[in-house]
């Protein structure tokens, strides 16, 4: 079991989460998980979580706090005097899903997720892809600022695709379809 002392990593948990729902338009991610207990398993832990340095995960990570879960086959937590500064999630692919507060569900994978708490960036590298019932997001490369909302793919040579769902989805009458 991990010790008491990553119970900090869930004050990362709805920064992170709220990033990860970054389909245009969508809602964020639901609020009440904050304040949920924060679950890690793992085939294995290695490192320091005082003072300064790096905590590895392995095995295959599983982290759950309320709606959210997290799976990746690797982790690792960056510590600075005895804080979480930056959270790294890697795997062929890591995946994150959660419920929004309005009910539906998000669903991102990545091969590596890397929340920078300090500089308030997540980014989602190698095939990354996040989905919302609002929409989708996929390319290889995104960050995403967690404060501003400002969001950063595509432009590296690589394309990028949003696709975005009308708000509206009545059916299409007779004359529409085709």
């Amino acid at each position: 079991m991990l010790p008491a002392r990553l119970a900090k990593l869930a004050k990362l948990a709805l920064p992170f989460l709220l990033a990860a729902a970054l389909v245009p338009g969508a809602v964020g991610a639901k609020e009440s998980d904050r304040n949920q207990p924060m679950s890690i398993d793992a085939g294995g832990q290695s490192g320091s979580i005082n003072g300064t340095g790096k905590t590895l995960l392995s095995g295959g990570v599983i982290i759950v706090q309320g709606t959210m879960e997290l799976r990746s086959s690797e982790g690792e937590l960056y510590m600075n005097d005895g804080e979480i500064v930056r959270a790294v999630f890697i795997g062929k692919q890591a995946h994150l899903k959660q419920q929004l507060d309005d009910g539906t569900w998000m669903n991102a994978t990545a091969d590596r997720i890397d929340y920078d708490i300090r500089a308030e960036t997540l980014t989602l590298t190698g095939n990354y892809k996040v989905d919302s019932e609002r929409g989708s997001n996929a390319g290889q490369r995104m960050v995403y600022n967690t404060r501003t909302g400002d969001m950063q793919s595509g432009g590296d040579g690589t394309r990028v695709r949003t696709v975005i769902q009308p708000k509206n989805k009545a059916p299409a009458t007779a004359g529409e379809k085709k």
